[in-house]
């Protein structure tokens, strides 16, 4: 039986109730006397008010056990109780972002899987990714498109499709990717999408088939993106778009994951193929190569190995790319170096033309992201011959 503090309970209503504004922190302690007196009532703002209390915070330890608080409560709301479903997501999907903030993996997927259970799987599957458990995030995605619950066809498709890839599925990969290209290749007839996320596409797929040996497939896919790339060099996009730099910083850092340490139970890695929800940990970790890669660069340089020079730039862009790829702001100035550089030191390897085919087509979907199209066509146009040629 509950022992209710009658006073506790008067003083809490008195501080909702009075003129001066509560703090996040009063209005926590308020909700959670009155929630023992009146659930229905004040579960659902205790939850809220947890939850908007983490985010002002913003510390880390804190977090978790905000969350965890929040999560608790939302789990005893009633079956029936309006807003449970969405309120337990909420918490749950904040307190598994904590959990793996602080590098407890184990408990953060952990909530990711009663995530899961709560209908929203996504968080699971980037766990898994992160892990190299790349076929069962695979199976998470279709799970997912089966029930119709993607609502960003590119988001998902891409990460869903990289997922496959990344288990060596490279088929059904493609069987996805190709639906995305289908709903694209449409859209952008009926200037629904821009012609810009069309040309990255095609190019993703181009390198996607390349690498499942199919060199007729990529060679088809680069003479259809050559086509658009002429198309946007002599008219432009029909439309004016915004928000589509992420669509481009996606598929360029998930064109880099090769070229990265595989993802292990200990030693995560990015889920590839995603821009969003990256655990903190596995982020804070990507970047924090950058100072050893530099390090890198500098001593390749000095030695005069232009190969590994260039492989190491091109992992420092990508960088880059995760960083900041999706800012509008000063992004052709920002970006211009990185990919002058890669091809700049690529055109220095005379036999090594696949070298300067990727370093071209990396610069020339960069400049469709930054809109300037003629350059873009003449470096992809490059790479095409060159790629014909090997």
């Amino acid at each position: 039986m509950v022992t209710i503090d009658h006073d506790a309970v008067l003083r809490a209503r008195v501080l909702l109730l009075g003129s001066r504004r509560p703090s996040r922190a009063e209005l926590v302690g308020a909700y959670r006397v009155l929630a023992e007196v009146s659930p229905k009532a004040y579960v659902p703002k205790l939850v809220d008010a947890l939850l908007a209390l983490h985010y002002e915070l913003r510390d880390p330890r804190l977090a978790v056990a905000l969350t965890a608080e929040a999560s608790r409560a939302a789990r005893g709301m009633e079956a029936g109780a309006p807003n449970r479903p969405q309120l337990l997501r909420r918490a749950l999907d904040n307190h598994q972002a904590s959990l793996f903030a602080l590098g407890r993996r184990a408990e953060g997927r952990a909530v990711c899987e009663e995530l899961a259970e709560a209908g929203r799987s996504e968080p699971l599957a980037r766990a898994l990714a992160e892990e190299g458990r790349f076929e069962e995030a695979a199976e998470l995605d279709e799970e997912a498109a089966r029930k119709g619950i993607p609502e960003h066809s590119f988001w998902n498709r891409v990460r869903w499709a990289a997922n496959l890839e990344g288990a060596g599925l490279h088929d059904a990969a493609a069987t996805v990717f190709r639906e995305l290209l289908e709903e694209t290749r449409r859209e952008a007839a009926e200037q629904r999408t821009a012609l810009a996320i069309l040309t990255w596409e095609l190019v993703h797929f181009s390198r996607m088939r390349e690498t499942a040996g199919d060199g007729a497939g990529a060679a088809a896919a680069r003479r259809e993106a050559l086509s658009v790339l002429e198309e946007l060099a002599t008219t432009g996009e029909p439309k004016t778009w915004s928000c589509i730099l992420a669509c481009w910083s996606t598929l360029f850092v998930l064109s880099g994951r090769a070229a990265e340490p595989a993802a292990g139970p200990e030693s995560p890695m990015p889920p590839f193929g995603t821009q969003h929800g990256w655990s903190h940990d596995v982020r804070d970790g990507f970047l924090g190569m950058l100072p050893g890669l530099e390090a890198e660069a500098a001593r390749l340089r000095g030695a005069g190995r232009l190969p590994g020079l260039a492989d190491v730039q091109r992992r420092i862009a990508i960088r880059a790319a995760v960083r900041e790829g999706d800012r509008p702001y000063l992004f052709e100035e920002r970006f211009t170096p990185y990919f002058d550089e890669a091809v700049a030191l690529a055109r220095r390897l005379p036999d090594d033309p696949g070298r300067l085919a990727r370093a071209l087509t990396d610069r020339s979907m960069f400049l469709v992201a930054a809109r300037s199209f003629e350059p873009a066509h003449a470096d992809f146009a490059e790479a095409a011959a060159l790629l014909r040629d090997r």
